[in-house]
């Protein structure tokens, strides 16, 4: 399947930096996560806090992203669907952030590989996971897809929750093809992105400059994927799709597939 249709426009080609130091783009943003529905932390600061506030701030932000209605509806609906299925699973959390998924899912028996680009997200990450005695988790520092390939070749799940559409399409499908070599045939890649209605609703803007208004000042790229677009990016590998839905008014969409080559 080709990107190539009416629907889903040919790629922009890699220039500028983007050819030439795309990593270093993305941690000028990605060292600020996630800390909240609504909030964003930057891991650096996290660092400086004392452990008992780095426990209740991370806890605190942890119920806020997946308890009551609009907690559960953005990630406690899903938290509540895997950690049975990813429990005694070799899982790759890819963009960790501040392990919301990846130490929560560790916490109910699956084993995971923390993979982030930022220093301070993985340092603060082994923090919190000395803090609450989770020891069935390891921690790989991606310089580049270069550093890829020392990752096991045997995971059962691929886990991207929001962390494979924030640069263009054919860097992310380079990473994509490196993380491919190390799933299982019969493996599951489950990834969050947000889907074209919110770009069209959000105005259509060029990627470079929708990002600014999904995730804030900094950002330096976002764009929406569907079905189709993330095939094209998996290809030649052949997935079979068990869940793939937009969800929380059209703001996300979620793709649940097993890969069959």
């Amino acid at each position: 399947m080709t990107q190539s249709t009416a629907s889903n426009p040919p790629p922009t080609k890699l220039n500028g930096d983007w050819k030439t130091q795309p990593f270093e783009i993305l941690r000028k943003k990605w060292g600020e996560v996630p800390g909240g529905l609504l909030t964003r932390r930057k891991t650096s600061e996290l660092l400086h806090l004392t452990d008992s506030e780095l426990l209740q701030t991370w806890r605190r932000s942890l119920d806020e992203t997946r308890q009551g209605p609009d907690g559960f509806a953005t990630r406690g609906w899903y938290h509540a669907l895997y950690k049975d299925v990813l429990r005694g699973k070799k899982v790759v959390d890819v963009g960790s952030g501040l392990g919301f998924d990846g130490i929560t899912f560790a916490q109910a028996g699956a084993q995971m590989t923390f993979v982030d680009i930022v220093e301070s997200n993985l340092e603060l990450l082994q923090r919190l996971c000395k803090l609450m005695g989770v020891t069935n988790a390891r921690f790989h520092y991606m310089q580049d897809t270069a550093s890829l390939p020392a990752l096991p070749d045997d995971y059962d799940v691929i886990w991207c929750q929001g962390s494979l559409i924030n640069a263009p399409f054919e860097l992310v499908r380079q990473e994509i093809q490196e993380l491919l070599k190390h799933l299982k045939i019969g493996g599951r890649w489950i990834e969050l992105a947000y889907p074209k209605e919110r770009w069209e609703r959000e105005g259509s803007l060029p990627f470079e400059k929708w990002g600014e208004k999904t995730d804030g000042p900094g950002t330096p790229y976002m764009e929406w994927y569907d079905l189709e677009k993330l095939q094209a990016a998996l290809a030649p590998a052949e997935f079979e799709v068990v869940l793939y839905f937009n969800f929380f008014n059209n703001d996300f969409n979620w793709f649940d597939l097993i890969r069959r080559s």
